[in-house]
């Protein structure tokens, strides 16, 4: 059997269309598909704007400018995920620190949360934005996030990037924090080969995204501070980047959303199926909650080292040999060399550590077969010795 990656996207003929007919048309980097993306994303997660960029990590980058983020202030965020999760307070000049992991849902505690807000008001040093990371597309717990964020002032910013169309409460995410990112690199549930949007219901944040987007110029005329001199005329009228996405990205994306709802039944389908074919074998599956509905990005267990004697590294190197793609997600950010330097070191976030310790992720996409699947089952049993 041909390996089988941890994850793989899918590209229909109606996607080589769809891109085929944005470059034969008048615009290939700021045209119609553009716009027409970037409202089908807010309509889906009933958000008022959403503005497209070239990567999650650029729409993070303007996401914490537009939040007024800079020099002497401070984001919280999962040690858990990605680095660019962290990365972007730093781009801002502001400085970084974590809350840890609930060992259940492997997002951020909300406990640990409001213990570690309760001490730093004390200290005079509340953050002013914290970012809670959807892992793996499970939604997190935002109502009462929401909550310490009107109590203690900070501001909001989801980390999405796993969880597009995922639900929370019965309603799409997205409502609960004031800017929700999403990306759509080739691994994620839909993709625009790189690309990711921020969703906000705030017009004046939504004016700020597209500015830094776009290297801070305008064509707006209320936002201008000169005299127009022509139809031509444009101000530069803050710092920005060059973080657009371009119409080909986007054709690509208004094609996969059209398969989005099968691709979320899929991937359910899936991970009902893993829970129960693995429900005999040392390993913890991720968690199952009645308030919300997980986007399935990743398909995350972890060697239960109680019940068996065969470590991780054993069973990943077993897998890996024996054909299947499998990964690790994440190596927890403090512990980065790069942060380590900053101060951070084992034993900081325990919870954090210890799922890393333990974590796999096996294969789980869309196209996945029966086969596929049992396959990967008993690939990992044999790993674990059952």
């Amino acid at each position: 059997m041909q390996a089988i990656p941890y994850s793989r996207q899918e590209v229909t003929q109606e996607d080589l269309d769809a891109v085929r007919a944005a470059l034969t048309s008048d615009f290939l980097t700021q045209g119609p598909q553009i716009e027409r993306f970037e409202s089908s994303v807010a309509e889906l997660h009933k958000c008022n704007f959403g503005v497209a960029t070239c990567n999650a990590t650029a729409a993070l980058h303007i996401a914490c400018m537009a939040l007024d983020l800079g020099p002497g202030d401070l984001l919280w965020t999962s040690p858990n995920s990605f680095v660019a999760s962290a990365n972007c307070a730093r781009y801002c000049g502001a400085d970084v620190d974590f809350v840890d992991i609930d060992p259940q849902t492997r997002n951020i505690s909300v406990a640990l949360l409001a213990e570690k807000l309760k001490l730093a008001r004390i200290d005079g040093r509340l953050p002013k934005i914290v970012v809670p990371v959807d892992f793996a597309g499970l939604p997190c717990d935002l109502l009462e996030i929401r909550a310490l964020a009107d109590e203690y002032g900070f501001r909001i910013l989801s980390d999405s990037s796993h969880a597009v169309g995922a639900h929370y409460l019965n309603e799409p995410i997205g409502k609960f924090a004031d800017i929700t990112v999403f990306s759509f690199h080739p691994v994620k549930i839909i993709t625009t080969g790189e690309g990711g949007l921020c969703l906000t219901d705030d017009p004046t944040l939504a004016e700020k995204l597209r500015l830094y987007r776009s290297h801070g110029i305008t064509r707006n005329v209320d936002a201008m501070e000169n005299e127009i001199e022509g139809p031509w005329y444009y101000e530069q009228v803050t710092l920005g980047y060059n973080y657009r996405i371009t119409d080909i990205q986007a054709a690509l994306g208004n094609s996969q959303l059209t398969r989005l709802a099968a691709q979320h039944a899929k991937r359910d389908t899936l991970a009902k199926r893993y829970d129960r074919l693995l429900a005999t074998l040392p390993v913890k599956t991720p968690i199952t909650l009645q308030d919300r509905m997980s986007a399935h990005h990743l398909y995350v267990v972890e060697v239960d080292e109680s019940v068996t004697s065969t470590s991780r590294k054993a069973v990943f190197e077993h897998l890996r040999k024996g054909g299947v793609g499998v990964n690790v997600h994440y190596i927890p950010i403090h512990l980065q060399p790069d942060y380590r330097r900053l101060g951070f070191n084992r034993g900081d976030f325990p919870a954090s550590e210890r799922y890393y310790d333990h974590a796999i992720t096996l294969p789980l996409f869309p196209a996945m077969t029966d086969k596929q699947q049992d396959f990967v089952v008993s690939t990992l049993a044999s790993a674990l010795g059952n």
